[in-house]
Formats: C-alpha cells, sequence, structure tokens
C-alpha cells in the first residue's frame, strides 16, 4: 500500500530540488539575491561591521583586541559589572540553578519572578507588572493583546522597531502621527473614533535616535479626553529619568493615568529582560492572553536575580542618577562649544549630527583609531541623510573619560572640516 502524501511530509525517496534551472538547463543558486543585497549594501556604505567586545561591559572596553573608551553602550548607570549584581547572581543560582526550564504559565514561575514584579511595580508606582524576556519582547507580548483587527493603533511616527512589530503582530489598524506632536495625536482620533472597536495611543517616553522626550502630559490628557487607550516604552527613561530613575511617567506626574508602561532591564538596569507595568486587571489579562508569555521559557534565574539587585542599588540613592546627569550636561556642553551640532537631545542620549553615512562612517573609524569607540548611525536606523554619531553617556565615565573624548572628537571633526 502506498502511504497517502501528507502536506508538508517528504516521503523515503523523494528529491528536494535545491535550485531552479535557467534556459539552459544549468542550476541557479535561488539565494544568488542575497549576494546582490550584501553587495549593494557594501558598495552604499550600509553594510554594518560587528565588532566583538573581550571585556565586561564599563567605562574602557576591548573592543576587538583593542583597548578602548566606551561611549556606544546603553549602561547608563554602569550597572552592567556592578559586584552588588554580580553577587546576587552567584547566590541565585546556587540556590536555583541557572533556567527556568519552562514557560511561567506550566512550571517556570519563581519566587524571583514573583518578588521583581512586585518590587517594579512597587518602584513605578503602578499596581502590577509583568517580567518578560526582553523589552522587545514586553511590546510583541502586550500590543496584541490590548488591540486587534477591529482597532486601531495610533503610534508615534518616530516608535522603536519593537511597537511597530508589536503593532503589526496585532493586526491593528495604525496610523502614524507626526513625532511628538499632540494636535496630530487629537487630529488622528477625531477621525478614526468613529471606524474602530477601540483606540490605543503607543509612543515612546525617551526616543533613542535623537534623546528627545515625548510631551507625556499633554498625549495622556487627550488621550482621558477621548477615552483612548494609552501606552509608553519607558525603555530609555527607565533609571534615567524621573526620581532616581523611576521613569517618564514620575518626569511628568503622571501616575495611575497611563494605562500601561513597557520597559526594559537591558539599559539603565544593566541586565536584561522586559517589563509591563500599570493596572493590575491588563497583568491578569497578559498572564492569560500573551503568547510571549504563553509560549516562551520565563527569564532566567541570573537575570532575575541580578534585576532585583539593580533595583535595591536605585532605591537606596540617587547619586548614580546624579552623576550621569552631571557627565551629560557637562560633555553636552563642551561639544556645542566645540562646534558640534547634538540635535534636541534632552537627555544624556547625544547624536552627533553628520548627516552623510559615509561621513559618519569615516569619523566613527578615526574616533576608534584615536581609541574612543563611539559607532556611527546612519539608515535605516536613522532616516536618510540624519547619519550620526550616537555618544551614550554614562555613571560609569570619569571627568578624565569625558575630557579625552572631547578632544578626541576636536581632532576628528577637524581633520574631517566638520567644526
Amino acid at each position: 500500500m502506498v502511504p497517502p502524501k501528507l502536506p508538508g511530509l517528504v516521503l523515503p525517496g523523494s528529491i528536494i530540488k535545491l535550485h531552479s534551472s535557467d534556459e539552459r538547463g544549468n542550476m541557479t543558486d535561488r539565494l544568488a539575491w542575497i549576494d546582490e543585497e550584501l553587495k549593494n549594501l557594501k558598495e552604499t556604505g550600509f553594510y554594518n561591521s560587528i565588532r566583538t567586545l573581550g571585556s565586561p561591559q564599563g567605562s574602557h572596553l576591548v573592543v576587538d583586541g583593542k583597548q578602548v573608551l566606551n561611549f556606544c553602550s546603553n549602561n547608563y548607570l554602569g550597572l552592567a559589572n556592578h559586584p552588588r549584581l554580580v553577587e546576587a547572581v552567584n547566590a541565585a543560582t546556587k540556590r536555583l540553578g541557572v533556567g527556568p526550564g519552562a514557560v511561567r504559565s506550566i512550571a517556570g514561575t519563581m519566587d524571583l519572578h514573583i518578588e521583581l514584579e512586585r518590587r517594579m511595580a512597587a518602584f513605578k508606582g503602578v499596581e502590577s507588572s509583568v517580567v518578560l524576556q526582553s523589552g522587545f519582547v514586553a511590546n510583541s507580548a502586550s500590543i496584541p493583546v490590548l488591540a486587534g483587527k477591529e482597532d486601531a493603533i495610533l503610534s508615534d511616527e518616530l516608535n522603536h522597531a519593537s511597537i511597530i512589530d508589536g503593532s503589526r503582530l496585532s493586526g491593528a489598524k495604525i496610523i502614524r502621527f507626526k513625532h511628538a506632536d499632540p494636535q496630530a495625536l487629537e487630529d488622528a482620533i477625531k477621525a478614526a473614533q468613529s471606524q474602530y472597536r477601540r483606540l490605543l495611543m503607543i509612543t515612546d517616553g525617551v526616543f533613542s535616535m535623537d534623546g528627545d522626550i515625548a510631551p507625556l502630559d499633554q498625549l495622556v490628557e487627550i488621550c482621558e479626553r477621548y477615552g483612548v487607550m494609552s501606552m509608553v516604552d519607558d525603555a530609555h527613561g527607565e533609571g534615567v529619568v524621573g526620581k532616581g530613575g523611576r521613569g517618564i511617567v514620575d518626569h511628568f506626574g503622571l501616575h495611575g493615568r497611563l494605562d500601561l508602561e513597557v520597559g526594559t532591564f537591558s539599559k539603565a538596569f544593566g541586565v536584561a529582560g522586559g517589563v509591563v507595568a500599570g493596572k493590575a486587571k491588563i497583568s491578569d489579562l497578559l498572564k492569560q492572553r500573551s503568547r510571549a508569555f504563553l509560549f516562551s521559557s520565563a527569564m532566567t534565574v541570573p537575570n532575575a536575580a541580578a534585576n532585583l539587585a539593580a533595583v535595591d542599588l536605585l532605591e537606596e540613592s540617587t547619586a548614580l542618577v546624579d552623576r550621569l546627569w552631571g557627565n551629560a550636561r557637562f560633555f553636552q556642553a563642551e561639544m556645542r562649544k566645540l562646534g558640534f551640532d547634538t540635535g534636541v537631545t534632552q537627555t544624556p542620549i547625544t547624536p552627533v549630527m553628520l548627516g552623510d553615512v559615509q561621513l559618519a562612517r569615516e569619523f566613527s573609524r578615526q574616533l576608534y583609531d584615536a581609541g574612543v569607540f563611539a559607532m556611527a548611525l546612519g539608515f535605516p536606523t536613522v532616516p536618510q541623510g540624519k547619519a550620526r554619531i550616537r555618544v551614550m553617556l554614562s555613571a560609569a565615565h570619569s571627568q578624565q573619560d569625558l575630557e579625552n573624548c572631547l578632544d578626541a572628537f576636536e581632532q576628528v571633526g577637524k581633520r574631517l572640516n566638520v567644526i
């Protein structure tokens, strides 16, 4: 008896055709288009050569075997290699091991997860929180739970890729409004409110490429007026803005008015993981409906333990946050004195606007030769014609580190006729 052919089933003796043939019968590579894509990226200057670190995160790094000053990392408070975090990880792994071994909803929820959720809710001043595997995952986990095919998402046009992808996963209509423009949001709400079941407004709190802050107080007021759900991604705000780094909601005094805050532990907290914080009923619904919560293993033991230690440090003192902002004020003022354009930043994120991607890459290369690691960013990370060096400042930088970086920027800037 011949077995039935099932969809996707390869039967014994079957031949899988890996190549197609041209008109002359010659075999052609079905992935040849990738060679052309890569060639084009290299020829146009958009190919990203990824460097390799050989040291812990900190103010100095070993990058491709070279000792350099680090102005690339999101390690805002210098916690990525903090002794307290390392000790917490060692203690937790001895007690609980390394991996959770399951998804949260089956057998992967550990006491560390519950404690971290409790502590983060208290830290953010909200009813409840849910911790996930990353900030990117947190957006893809939460947005599809709040919005579906009958709904519309009002999204700032410069929102992070994780918000865009989470919105696409929801199936909702995505309506982009002009960056940081409350009137544009209100106009979009008026045009959409009669066409969709529910509306959800999403914005970044701090925009990672330019360092500017969303006018969240005005956006929330508009959402409240029209009965629109509100959500903010606070990835670059947690540990940076607000009292002791409590984030963008604290910065504007909006506690209890935002429906949902999404955050990450991979930046100021110095670890990895994501958090969704806000109304308790939203947390409850996420645990019942979120695919990332239900079908992906829980945050690891080391990450959960290190994140708890980071919360301890932030609650104990504002010293690291204060130092970060002191470094930012000094460095940005000195860069402007030298004649550099630092854009519209309102935070320690310091874009050095250069425009041309080839210029930005050459600038970065010469900085690296001078012992300063500060990467160039071009399209598609930033819009065409707005290439830059993004300088990421940290509480870990000493005054001498900042002055050495300024000297390098001055030398390279003059050599390339930027200043």
